[in-house]
C-alpha cells in the first residue's frame, strides 16, 4: 500500500501545481498590506523579467502573476496577500474584465521602469512620502540632485519623483530659520553648485534644472511631484527671465512688475495665478488653497477620486486604483489646488469639491506624463520640521499612499492609444 500511496501523492501535488499556475493579488479589502503588494509587482517586474496583469477596478486593481514558487514564497515572507488560482479561472477573471459592459480592464505590465529621486544629499529636516513608501515596498531606486540633473543623467531613467523642493531659489521661503544648521547646510549647498555651473543666483541655476526636467517629460519620461515640488516648478518655468526673488535670497530685489510679466504658456499644469513676492511669507503663490481658505479640519478633510472608463481611459484610471474612493486628507507647504489656476487640459483625479479644490492632477507633457499630488505625508495631516517620520508598518492599507505607487507602476505599462 505504502508504495502505490506515496506515487500517488506525489501525482495530486505535482497535478495541483500544475493547473494552479496563476497568483491572484487581491487589492480590495481582503489584501493585508497592499503598499508591500506593489512592492512584490516591482520585483517581479524587475528580477525575473516577467509580465503581469493590473486588472483596472477589479478587486481594487488586483495583480494577476504567473505562477512561481519563488513569488508565492516572497509574499509569504513580505505579508501580502495572494491566492494560487487555475488558468481556467484567470481565464474567468480576464472574460470579466473584457466584457464591453464592465468598466474594468486588464493592462500588461512588462517592464519596471527605472526609478529617480531629485532630493539635495544634504541632511533633511523633513521626511519624503514617496521614498518612504518606496524604501517600505521594497521598490529600488536612485537619487539625483541639481548637479546630476545638469550633467544630464535625467535620460538614464524613466520615472521622476520631485522630492519637496522649492524651485524658484527662495530656500523654501524659510527665512524665519535662516539659523538653523539644515537651512545654512542647504542654501550652501545649492550656492556650491550655482557657482560650480557657472551661475550667479541659485534662482537661475533651479531655472535650468526645471528646463531639464521638462525636456526629460517632453521627450517621454514620466515625472511625479507632492507638495511645493508641484506649485514652485510651474511658478519657475513662468517666471523665466523674471525676477521673483526678494534681496534676503539673492542679494537684489524682486521685480515689482513680475506678475504682469509671467509667461503661462512655459507651465504644465497651472495659469492665471500670481505669485505672492512677501519673503516672510511661505506661500509662493495663490495656486496653493491655503488652511484658512479651505474650511476644513482634520476630522472633515477628506478628498473623493473619480472613477474613469477603463477602457478609453487607461491612464486616469491606472492612477486613481484603490480599494476606498475618499481619501483622507493632509496639509503641506502645498496642501491643494484652486480650481481656476488649472488648465483646462489637465485631468483632475481627485478633489475636494466643497473647497473647490483639487488634490491629484494629471496631463500629458510632449510625449511625456506627469503627476502632481497636494500635501506632504498621507498618513501625517500636519507633518511638522523635525518631526519622527511616518512608520508605514502602522499603515499597510494606506489609500492615501497607493496613489503614489500607482504612478511608479505606470511606466511599467505596455503602451496603448491613450484618449488622455
Amino acid at each position: 500500500m505504502v508504495r502505490l500511496f506515496v506515487p500517488f501523492i506525489i501525482f495530486i501535488g505535482l497535478s495541483s501545481q500544475a493547473w494552479a499556475n496563476r497568483l491572484f493579488i487581491p487589492m480590495d479589502d481582503a489584501q493585508k498590506n497592499h503598499l508591500k503588494a506593489y512592492g512584490i509587482a516591482f520585483w517581479v517586474l524587475k528580477a525575473y523579467e516577467t509580465e503581469m496583469d493590473w486588472l483596472l477596478n477589479y478587486r481594487g486593481g488586483s495583480f494577476l502573476i504567473p505562477y512561481n514558487q519563488k513569488f508565492a514564497t516572497e509574499m509569504t515572507i513580505r505579508g501580502v496577500s495572494y491566492e494560487v488560482i487555475s488558468e481556467a479561472q484567470a481565464n474567468q477573471i480576464l472574460s470579466e474584465v473584457a466584457a464591453p459592459d464592465a468598466n474594468m480592464d486588464a493592462v500588461k505590465l512588462q517592464k519596471a521602469p527605472r526609478v529617480a529621486v531629485y532630493s539635495p544629499k544634504s541632511k533633511q529636516p523633513w521626511d519624503d512620502a514617496v521614498t518612504l513608501v518606496m524604501s517600505y515596498a521594497e521598490i529600488p531606486y536612485d537619487v539625483i540632485f541639481d548637479d546630476d540633473v545638469l550633467k544630464g543623467k535625467l535620460p538614464e531613467y524613466d520615472w521622476l519623483h520631485l522630492h519637496h523642493e522649492d524651485f524658484t531659489g527662495q530656500y523654501g521661503k524659510f527665512y524665519q530659520f535662516k539659523d538653523y544648521p539644515w537651512y545654512r547646510d542647504q542654501k550652501r549647498e545649492a550656492e556650491n553648485i550655482a557657482d560650480k555651473f557657472g551661475f550667479s543666483k541659485v534662482s537661475q541655476m533651479k531655472l535650468a534644472v526645471v528646463k531639464k526636467v521638462a525636456e526629460f517629460v517632453s521627450g517621454g519620461g514620466y515625472m511625479f511631484a507632492m507638495c511645493n515640488a508641484t506649485d514652485t516648478y510651474d511658478i519657475a518655468l513662468a517666471a523665466d527671465g523674471v525676477d521673483i526673488v526678494e534681496s534676503m535670497y539673492d542679494g537684489d530685489p524682486a521685480d515689482p512688475n513680475a506678475n504682469k510679466k509671467l509667461n503661462y504658456n512655459n507651465t504644465f499644469a497651472f495659469h492665471n495665478f500670481k505669485t505672492l513676492t512677501n519673503p516672510y511669507e511661505i506661500e509662493f503663490s495663490d495656486i496653493d488653497n491655503q488652511p484658512e481658505q479651505r474650511g476644513l479640519s482634520e476630522n472633515n478633510d477628506f478628498f473623493s477620486l473619480f472613477q474613469f472608463s477603463a477602457k478609453y481611459d487607461p491612464v486616469p484610471t491606472m492612477l486613481t486604483q484603490n480599494h476606498k474612493t475618499l481619501i483622507k486628507g493632509f496639509l503641506g507647504q502645498t496642501t491643494a489646488f484652486k480650481k481656476q489656476f488649472i488648465k483646462p487640459e489637465v485631468i483632475i483625479l481627485g478633489e475636494t469639491k466643497s473647497a473647490g479644490e483639487a488634490r491629484y492632477i494629471h496631463s500629458i507633457y510632449g510625449k511625456g506624463f506627469f503627476t502632481f499630488y497636494g500635501g506632504h505625508d498621507p498618513e501625517d495631516y500636519q507633518h511638522r520640521i523635525g518631526e519622527e517620520p511616518t512608520d508605514l508598518n502602522l499603515h499597510p492599507n494606506s489609500a492615501g499612499y497607493r496613489l503614489i505607487l500607482n504612478n511608479i507602476l505606470f511606466p511599467a505599462a505596455k503602451k496603448k492609444k491613450l484618449k488622455t
